[in-house]
């Protein structure tokens, strides 16, 4: 529909919609303030696999491989479309994603310079080995003993925080996108003006793959704490769509997001309570991988035991 200047703002439309997000939004940011220590993040939590023998180096490799595969995969897509691509959702997530990587791979990278520079005194080597296989449930009871554990099970600081963070919004991200790419819009999309290629579909699956594989991978904590993240993310992706449509744009990017229609707020309501099942599923997925796996492969697997909260 028209942008019809100031007439287009004052609908009545418009302050529902607002509301509809702004309220999450807000609740969300005082959870954060409130409730930010509900859980604490272990620095050996963000390099260490939960596979009790596979070398954290691995871990590394794949988080460096699934960074550049992404930068190439976004500067293709850039080439091919132009830089207008960030003014959509899923060009946001996939930066989001690749964040999330590059921090993996300098905290990865961090994590095995420290093992590899830490030269133990013989009679601590074996507390080493012992270290990387035990299951990390075991660390509080070798605090007091074992000064190696001590130092690798302490609080994460600030970019440790941050990489946990950006993981938990990740993940609820990618799972919007792609579900709504491939269920939503892709299905009603027809005429010349739209061809799904090679391109568009790894853009809309790639990121899921990779994040889903990482998770396999990692003892990361998965806490319903992120779903905050999660929506202040979103929330902030239709903020800045209100002020490009307001100052530049006349149009928007997904045909939910039109505020001109009596069916507005019934759109953003959707939006908003499809953050629920959509972080739900991931925390399922964390939750099937502890419990399967740890039956499965009860001397290979390391069931993360999540502090101060429920067990993910």
């Amino acid at each position: 529909m028209e942008d019809g200047g100031l007439e287009y703002w004052l609908r009545w439309q418009v302050p529902v919609c607002a509301l509809i997000f702004l309220i999450p939004t807000l609740v969300s940011l005082r959870f954060i303030v409130t409730k930010n220590n509900t859980h604490t993040t272990k620095t050996q939590h963000l390099w260490i696999s939960c596979w009790r023998n596979l070398h954290p180096s691995w871990i590394l490799l794949y988080r460096l491989f699934s960074f550049v595969s992404m930068a190439y995969l976004l500067y293709q897509t850039v080439i091919a479309f132009g830089p207008f691509v960030f003014y959509f959702y899923t060009q946001w997530t996939f930066c989001l994603v690749m964040v999330y990587f590059a921090l993996g791979t300098i905290i990865s990278a961090h994590g095995c310079w420290m093992h590899f520079k830490e030269r133990p005194l013989p009679n601590q080597n074996q507390e080493r080995d012992k270290f990387l296989k035990k299951d990390s449930s075991s660390f509080k009871d070798n605090e007091a003993s074992n000064s190696i554990n001590l130092q690798f099970n302490q609080e994460a600081g600030f970019w440790g925080n941050l990489m946990q963070n950006v993981y938990q919004t990740c993940a609820g991200a990618v799972v919007l996108t792609d579900l709504v790419f491939w269920c939503l819009l892709l299905p009603f999309q027809s005429g010349d003006g739209f061809k799904l290629t090679l391109l568009i579909g790894c853009m809309h699956s790639l990121n899921a793959v990779f994040l889903l594989l990482d998770s396999a991978l990692n003892s990361l904590q998965f806490t319903w704490h992120g779903l905050t993240y999660f929506v202040l993310w979103s929330a902030a992706y239709i903020i800045f769509q209100w002020v490009m449509h307001a100052c530049c744009f006349t149009w928007w990017p997904y045909p939910f997001l039109e505020i001109a229609t009596p069916w507005a707020p019934m759109w953003y309501f959707g939006i908003a309570l499809v953050h629920l099942p959509c972080y739900g599923l991931y925390v399922w997925l964390v939750k099937v991988k502890a419990s399967m796996l740890s039956k499965m492969f009860p001397g290979a697997f390391i069931r993360v035991v999540v502090s101060n909260e429920k067990q993910m």
